[in-house]
């Protein structure tokens, strides 16, 4: 495939980084995830390069979709490692189901949970799943494959056909690389939806979630929160008018 910008791969390196922003919801927890604290995270340090050093140990992880049960294998050196992410969990159940068919993208992909999610709703959408860490597409390859979900795709971001357009976008997105990497990611990806498109962002309010619903609509994208669960905010945001703006530093 032909290589996509640079700043791609850039940007979820420094996701990667940063994969685990999103604390522990508090009270219950949801189905399919376990009790916060019941598992200690995977140092971040662990899964920031594109091949980390602590790669392997493999586990299997529950994930409930629809009320469908499904065990994802996902191992050492990837995001939440040891269960389904709470900021993940309220995107698969509070945003809107993929559409049908088209291409739709899971950005910062980690084991595969929402790339999962989004081919078990629409199996014949063309699900794409990226990621900069080497094991976290491998093990999102291997879950497509266990789990007979065909026209999923897992790969690193420089290999995306650079004409490719999106139909929707899901995300748990980072926040604290910073303003500047955050803003870059999600405005070299949100740039590519199509016109009807639109993507979801989960981010919990105690980091930064409303200041950026402002800055996206300052950036001219439609942007409105559609559900708060637990702290979590989930954003919709739909493409820009007219030719992407350069993305604040």
């Amino acid at each position: 495939m032909t290589r996509v910008e640079d700043v791609g791969s850039r940007r979820l390196a420094a996701r990667s980084a940063s994969k685990d922003d999103n604390p522990a919801a508090p009270g219950a927890a949801a189905p399919d995830e376990q009790e916060p604290g019941a598992a200690a995270r995977t140092p971040v340090e662990h899964y920031f390069s594109a091949r980390p050093a602590s790669a392997g140990d493999d586990r299997e992880v529950r994930l409930v979709v629809d009320g469908q049960a499904v065990l994802l294998t996902s191992g050492r050196g990837v995001f939440s490692s040891d269960r389904i992410d709470p900021g993940t969990s309220v995107l698969i159940q509070h945003a809107p189901h993929p559409p049908t068919s088209g291409s739709v993208l899971d950005l910062g992909c980690g084991y595969g949970p929402i790339a999962c999610a989004i081919a078990l709703r629409s199996p014949r959408a063309d699900v794409l799943a990226i990621d900069v860490n080497e094991r976290a597409v491998e093990l999102t390859q291997t879950n497509a494959q266990r789990l007979g979900l065909d026209r999923l795709h897992a790969m690193q971001p420089e290999r995306v056909e650079p004409t490719l357009r999106f139909a929707a976008i899901y995300s748990n997105p980072p926040i604290r690389v910073g303003k500047a990497v955050l803003h870059e990611l999600l405005t070299t990806w949100l740039d590519r939806l199509e016109p009807s498109g639109r993507a979801y962002l989960v981010v919990h309010r105690h980091l930064g979630s409303d200041s950026l619903q402002r800055w996206l609509h300052e950036q001219s994208y439609a942007v409105e929160r559609r559900v708060s669960v637990r702290g979590y905010r989930l954003l919709q945001v739909g493409p820009r008018p007219g030719p992407p703006s350069d993305s604040p530093g």
